[in-house]
């Protein structure tokens, strides 16, 4: 059944803005509270580890509900399940806005994951019914630029609105944005007869929901959210809390395998990663999550602790990038028509580990535009794999698989951006210390290099005022302070060193993908 026979829209390019509007709402709340959340915590009297629960609780409950969106897609189509979704997220949007305090928050925010975590598979399902073969590759490149670009946007529009209005507009800005994107859908999508026909035969057919497949690979990619991302906060396995969490876990893990592996209509059909094609698309997926997240929250990090950046010129390093990916998008779309999706992943995470390469020059007086050109030379590839790996994941799917292929898309752009940000704080932590040791080890008061060091901060500070004890003191604390931005710097260079070599396990991963037939890379849903 081609795509022109399952949706009847007035225009299928109001469709995919509608759509990408809606998924870019949805990925900018993964991260536009990150750096609220010292606001949350005063004005709600908290902590601000407690107020960090606000992020975690929304990974975790969008990673969940991810599992049951095919079903429920199934069940209800399409265009129920997008809106219904819509309108919970824009309801409880708006009620974290006016939470009374931290639990409320929670538990909204937690509604507010499980509507998001349906919304993006299904807005790339809908692309792919609404389009026909050889137009996928642009409607693809709309909702890229929503996914991609939402996480730069988050961190920066977070901290305007905290900065000059209140926390509460992190979240009261969906409201207006979801009630138009809610009209939208309601006016322009219609489901055809085929389709209404199609979910009634799966209603007989399939055999009912697989609740205990759905509870363990809840509970495995639940898990394992809270572990990557309390973590390190939590001192890994010296904390029980952690020890446990990380051993349900595992043991959903071994459980999910066989269960799901045997099942006629599994919750999530694992069988689908174990393929060549998918699966290699799959981890590629996972890197892509990784390098996206980690680079756009390590950059930032930078150039405010070590450079003195405020938080706006901290978001406007990323800005130039994030307008290159935008450009890069729509060429991209057109270039997969031409080109081979395995080729463009190899250039796109090339291109990606020169720009980490780039960033392993980084020094006390790197320049705004060095940052930011690096920034630039990552919206070039990032388009490149994002889009390649969305349209070479289709290939040989079934249509009645294109749901589940989407949500297992989108686990893995999610759990990969948990791993990516996990990973690079351990390297970040660690390696810190390790730095800061070894310079420490060079810094004593019998050294010459150390004693003449001293001497010319003490004339300095002489020089401008200080007695010559607060001199000495003075001398002394600029020394430490320079050994912890150095150990800082080199601790960033080998997270910026970690994600280069996921770029380049990425494009080696690349080569083992099949050939598709160009054109149109993803089949038509029934």
């Amino acid at each position: 059944m081609s795509a022109a026979d399952t949706v009847r829209v007035s225009n299928p390019w109001l469709i995919a803005v509608v759509v990408a509007i809606a998924t870019f709402m949805e990925v900018l709340d993964t991260t536009i509270a990150n750096v609220a959340l010292p606001y949350i915590a005063g004005g709600l009297g908290v902590s601000e580890d407690e107020a960090s629960w606000v992020v975690t609780t929304y990974l975790v409950s969008n990673a969940i509900s991810l599992t049951a969106s095919s079903f429920l897609v199934r069940r209800i189509g399409r265009r129920r399940f997008f809106i219904a979704c819509l309108a919970l997220f824009t309801v409880s949007s708006v009620l974290c806005a006016f939470a009374w305090n931290l639990q409320a928050l929670l538990l909204f925010r937690v509604l507010q994951g499980i509507a998001g975590g349906g919304m993006v598979p299904v807005s790339q399902s809908i692309l792919v019914d609404t389009f026909p073969p050889a137009k996928r590759g642009q409607a693809f490149a709309l909702f890229g630029v929503a996914v991609v670009v939402a996480p730069v946007v988050g961190p920066t529009l977070g901290g305007w609105l905290s900065d000059n209005a209140s926390w509460h507009w992190c979240f009261l800005i969906n409201g207006p944005v979801g009630l138009l994107t809610i009209v939208s859908i309601a006016l322009l999508l219609r489901e055809t007869r085929a389709q209404v026909e199609e979910r009634q035969r799966l209603r007989r057919t399939d055999g009912g929901f697989d609740l205990v497949g759905f509870a363990l690979v809840a509970t495995f990619l639940g898990a394992l959210e809270i572990v990557c991302d309390r973590g390190l906060e939590d001192d890994w396995f010296g904390s029980g809390f952690i020890v446990t969490v990380a051993s349900v876990c595992a043991l959903a893990f071994v459980l999910m395998i066989p269960w799901e592996m045997t099942r006629r209509n599994p919750a999530i059909d694992i069988r689908l990663v174990a393929t060549r094609q998918f699966g290699a698309c799959f981890l590629v997926m996972l890197a892509t999550g990784a390098i996206l997240l980690a680079t756009t929250q390590f950059l930032p990090q930078l150039v405010q602790q070590d450079l003195g950046y405020t938080a706006t010129w901290a978001g406007l390093v990323l800005s130039p990038g994030g307008l290159v990916t935008m450009a890069m998008m729509f060429i991209t779309g057109r270039l997969l028509t031409k080109i081979q999706p395995k080729y463009l992943i190899v250039a796109g995470a090339s291109i990606i580990a020169l720009s980490m390469y780039n960033l392993t020059a980084i020094y006390g007086d790197v320049g705004f535009w060095y940052l930011a050109h690096s920034r630039m030379l990552l919206g070039v590839g990032l388009p490149l794999i994002f889009l390649s790996i969305t349209a070479a994941s289709y290939e040989g799917i079934a249509a009645d698989k294109v749901d589940q292929a989407s949500a297992l898309v989108n686990v893995a752009r999610n759990i990969g951006g948990s791993l990516g940000i996990a990973l690079s704080s351990n390297v970040l932590a660690h390696r810190e210390q390790f730095h800061q040791s070894r310079l420490v080890e060079q810094s004593v008061p019998s050294s010459a290099a150390y004693q003449e060091t001293v001497r010319q901060m003490v004339d300095y500070f002489t020089s401008h005022g200080s007695s010559a004890l607060q001199a000495q003191k003075q001398a002394i604390a600029w020394i430490g302070q320079q050994v912890a931005t150095q150990a800082s710097f080199l601790a960033f260079i080998d997270v910026f060193w970690t994600l280069m070599a996921i770029s380049l396990s990425a494009a080696a991963l690349a080569l083992t993908l099949r050939k598709v037939k160009l054109g149109g890379h993803a089949p038509a849903a029934h």
